[in-house]
C-alpha cells in the first residue's frame, strides 16, 4: 500500500490523508461524465423530432445560454467561498438527481396501481408491454427491422385495452394487434429514411437500409395488410359503412405516400411525411367510433 501511495504521489499531488477525498472526486466527476454523455444523445434525439434541421438550431441555443450563464456563474464565484459554492451546486444537482428520481417512481407507482384495477387477465399481461417496451432500443443490433419489434411493443397496447373491456382475447383484438405492427413497419420505415448513412456508418440495423430501392414496395405493401386487417377486424365486429369509407380514403393517401418513396425523398420531406400519420390514427378513429355509433 505504501509502495501504490507513492507512485500516486509520484504522479499527483495527493497529501497524505487526501486518498479519500481524491478518489471520491474522482468517483463523483466520473459519473458527472458518464450522465453527461447518457443525456446528450437524448437531448439530440428530442431535438431530431422536429427535423435534422432543428439540431443545428439545438447547439447554437446550447452555445447561447451557456455564454449567458457564464457571467453569473464567475460572479457567484467571485461572491462566495469557494467551499461554499461548490457544497451548493454539489447539492442542488443531487436534490435535482433525488427529486427526479422521486418523480418518475411516483408516475411508475400510479402507473401500477391503475393495472391493479383491471381484471386479472389484463393483469397478468401486462409484465410483457414492459419487456418489449426494454427490447426495442436491443433490437436495432439484432433484427433487420427493429420497426417490427416497435410495432408490437406498441400493438400490445391493443390486447391490453381489449382484454381490459371484454376480459377475453378475441379475433378482432389480434387483427388491431397485427394491423398495428405494419402500421408501425411502415410509417416508421418513413422515418428511418432520415438515418440511414447514420444507421449504415455506425453499424445499426434498420428497415429503411434493408428495403433500399424497394423501400416503397415495401411500404405500400404493409400499408396495404394494415387496411386489409383493420377492414377484418371491422367486418369481425359489424361496424357499420362509414368505418369503411375512412379506410378506402386511407388507402388513396397510403397510395399516394407509397408512390412518392419512387424518387429519393429529402430528410425534411420523410418528417413530414411521418408526421401526417398522426391523421392516419385520427381517421381510424374518427371511422371507428363513427361506424360504431351509425
Amino acid at each position: 500500500m505504501k509502495h501504490m501511495t507513492a507512485l500516486v504521489q509520484r504522479f499527483f499531488q495527493v497529501r497524505k490523508g487526501e486518498g479519500a477525498a481524491v478518489f471520491a472526486s474522482a468517483l463523483s466527476f466520473f459519473f458527472i461524465l458518464t450522465a453527461l454523455m447518457v443525456i446528450r444523445p437524448a437531448r439530440e434525439s428530442l431535438g431530431m423530432r422536429r427535423g435534422i434541421e432543428a439540431v443545428r438550431w439545438l447547439f447554437i441555443g446550447t452555445a447561447v445560454v451557456t455564454l449567458a450563464v457564464n457571467p453569473i456563474f464567475a460572479l457567484l464565484v467571485s461572491r462566495y467561498r469557494r467551499i461554499v459554492f461548490i457544497t451548493a451546486t454539489y447539492v442542488f444537482f443531487a436534490l435535482s438527481l433525488v427529486g427526479f428520481y422521486l418523480v418518475l417512481g411516483c408516475f411508475l407507482s400510479l402507473a401500477g396501481m391503475l393495472v391493479l384495477f383491471l381484471d386479472p387477465l389484463t393483469i397478468l399481461i401486462s409484465p410483457i408491454a414492459i419487456l418489449l417496451a426494454g427490447l426495442y432500443p436491443f433490437s436495432k443490433r439484432v433484427i433487420h427491422i427493429p420497426q417490427a419489434m416497435l410495432g408490437i411493443a406498441f400493438g400490445w397496447g391493443t390486447i391490453m385495452a381489449w382484454t381490459a373491456s371484454r376480459g377475453t382475447i378475441e379475433a378482432p383484438a389480434w387483427c388491431l394487434f397485427a394491423a398495428t405492427v405494419c402500421w408501425a413497419i411502415g410509417y416508421d420505415t418513413i422515418y428511418a429514411l432520415q438515418d440511414r448513412e447514420d444507421d449504415r456508418r455506425i453499424g445499426v440495423k434498420s428497415s429503411a437500409l434493408l428495403f433500399g430501392s424497394l423501400t416503397w414496395i415495401a411500404v405500400g405493401t404493409v400499408f396495404c395488410a394494415m387496411l386489409l386487417l383493420l377492414g377484418f377486424a371491422g367486418w369481425l365486429a359489424h361496424i357499420g359503412w362509414i368505418y369503411y369509407g375512412a379506410l378506402a380514403a386511407i388507402g388513396l393517401w397510403c397510395l399516394r405516400q407509397a408512390l412518392q418513396l419512387r424518387q429519393t425523398v429529402p430528410t425534411p420531406t420523410a418528417f413530414h411525411m411521418f408526421r401526417q400519420h398522426v391523421w392516419v390514427g385520427a381517421a381510424i378513429f374518427i371511422g371507428m367510433v363513427a361506424g360504431f355509433l351509425l
